[in-house]
């Protein structure tokens, strides 16, 4: 409520002064009031239909689309507030003559419709910024109907103290309170800043600098009313992210500094282009050092979780996982490998056994899955083979230990007493998750099936032995693997925000400091006194 009201206390006045401004002098003139009413009421009325439209499209949009559409709002807003301040400071004494100059232009033209439309067009511009603002911070605000009762009570009392002023009934010291309301709402526009990266973040805009920073749940405890000035005016909220903290405080201190640093410490306007032209070039090396040195903050991409042991279904041997690159060099040791060449081409698993024999399968991409909490690219790859160290032969005994402890069905040691000659195949699949060519899982479900004859056995049977030669990758081997990779591309992220979105905030505010020194170095030839 506070936000709006100061928003409707200092945007209404601001109105009201320029009306009060423009009626004053047609008083003076003797000319009739009525056609910069009608101005004044067009304008008020296309403002508040501005206001309206912008809430309704954005509360009838999906929520991702309404996140997005909030951002662009409150960029809109940060924006509105800083010309608004930046202007004030600027015009605030010539907006009285500049004012009469307009009105003057328009009697002298004798068209009721030229004084209407600059009417119209003085309020339009305060209007649709406070419109805009105002939807901003509705949209901020913990309770919209008290935001709601702030909007109106501040154009309420800007419309009474602009009447007061009028009249002369009162006199008020415009520039201390334009200052006093700037310097509160720059740190209004300061929390839209947090909330816009905010909202950013949840439309899928913005993806770097997410990490937790500070945590205010101490200071300002939900439902409280400490909460409710925090967040609810200020807009800071209790868990602030690296990314929004940034955009506050790059905000935050540049327009604070603008309006409060004392007029007998301002630069001489002789100095002013070299101190800007100074300033540009410190924030240019600040960009440049975070370029260069940024990137070496970030780990090295996790190829591989290597000497990793799979669970074998035929044997406790240790198989390790690593991924081939492009580069053989990075695969040197042996286990189990997801082998790729240039981009584009085909994947190979290539299986290196506990006595070191290989076997490799070519695999097929088969999408995108969620797996392990994380979109992996799934493939997959035919595992069936024939294994030349398996028994030609097997005995009743050895028969029972492959079979689990007991025959097959259909054969008995007294009928069957064996040998048997033994023929082997091996079927199944495996299937592999990748992120970023990093194994994240694996599995084999790979079995074999026994083809039996002789040994007493009229005609040939065939018995399954499930399991024989899957393998699996262990849970704890996957969680490793998964926080590896988040900790990897979190990292990364960090990295783009310091080397690259840091870096272009500075060099846009070096050229637009150095396009400010230019100006004023020129103005200053120009006003500069002939020799």
């Amino acid at each position: 409520m506070l936000a709006t009201l100061v928003i409707g206390l200092r945007e209404g006045l601001e109105a009201a002064l320029i009306v009060g401004m423009i009626a004053a002098f047609l008083r003076r003139n003797g000319v009739s009031l009525k056609p910069m009413w009608l101005g004044v009421g067009a304008a008020a009325l296309l403002s508040a239909l501005v206001g309206v439209i912008l809430e309704v499209v954005s509360a009838a949009l999906p929520q991702q689309q309404q996140e997005a559409m909030e951002t662009v709002i409150g960029a809109v807003a940060v924006v509105i507030v800083t010309f608004m301040i930046l202007w004030m400071s600027k015009n605030s004494r010539s907006m009285k003559s500049t004012l009469e100059a307009h009105a003057g232009s328009a009697l002298k033209g004798g068209s009721v419709l030229a004084l209407a439309g600059m009417a119209f067009l003085a309020v339009l511009r305060e209007g649709v910024e406070t419109a805009v603002f105002m939807v901003a911070a509705f949209q901020s605000s913990l309770s919209p109907l008290a935001a709601g009762m702030g909007a109106v009570l501040g154009l309420g009392i800007a419309s009474g103290i602009g009447f007061l002023l009028f009249r002369g009934a009162i006199k008020l010291n415009l520039a201390k309170f334009f200052k006093a309301t700037g310097v509160f709402l720059v740190f209004v526009a300061a929390g839209l800043v947090m909330k816009s990266l905010r909202t950013a973040h949840e439309a899928g805009w913005v993806n770097v600098g997410q990490d937790l920073t500070v945590n205010l749940a101490w200071l300002a405890p939900n439902g409280s009313a400490r909460a409710a000035i925090l967040t609810g005016v200020f807009g800071i909220p209790s868990d602030p992210r690296l990314v929004e903290l940034l955009g506050w405080a790059l905000y935050l201190i540049p327009m604070l500094a603008f309006i409060l640093w004392p007029a007998t410490f301002r630069p001489a306007a002789v100095s002013l282009p070299r101190l800007q032209f100074i300033a540009a070039g410190a924030l240019g090396a600040a960009a440049l050092t975070l370029i260069v040195t940024a990137p070496l903050a970030i780990p090295h991409a996790p190829l591989t979780a290597s000497s990793t042991p799979i669970t074998s279904s035929a044997s406790q041997a240790q198989l390790s996982l690593r991924l081939l690159a492009s580069d053989t060099s990075a695969a040197a040791a042996s286990g189990l490998q997801a082998g790729s060449g240039s981009a584009g081409s085909a994947k190979t698993l290539i299986v290196t056994g506990a006595d070191g024999t290989e076997t490799s399968y070519p695999l097929t991409a088969q999408g995108t899955e969620s797996h392990a909490g994380r979109t992996t690219k799934v493939y997959t790859a035919e595992s069936a083979s024939t294994d030349a160290t398996e028994p030609s032969s097997l005995t009743v005994k050895a028969l029972a230990e492959i079979n689990g402890g007991r025959m097959p069905v259909g054969i008995s040691a007294s009928n069957n007493p064996g040998p048997f000659a033994a023929a082997w195949t091996h079927q199944g699949s495996i299937t592999l998750w990748l992120v970023q060519d990093s194994i994240v899982d694996a599995i084999n479900t790979q079995g074999a099936t026994l083809t039996l004859s002789g040994g007493g056995l009229s005609t040939p049977r065939t018995v399954t032995v499930s399991g024989q030669d899957g393998w699996a990758v262990p849970e704890e081997h996957v969680t490793a693997a998964v926080s590896e990779l988040n900790t990897f591309e979190a990292a990364s992220r960090e990295n783009v925000l310091w080397s690259r979105y840091l870096p272009a905030v500075f060099v846009l505010a070096a050229i637009v400091l150095l396009a400010a020194g230019r100006r004023n170095r020129r103005q200053l030839l120009v006003t500069a006194p002939s020799p």
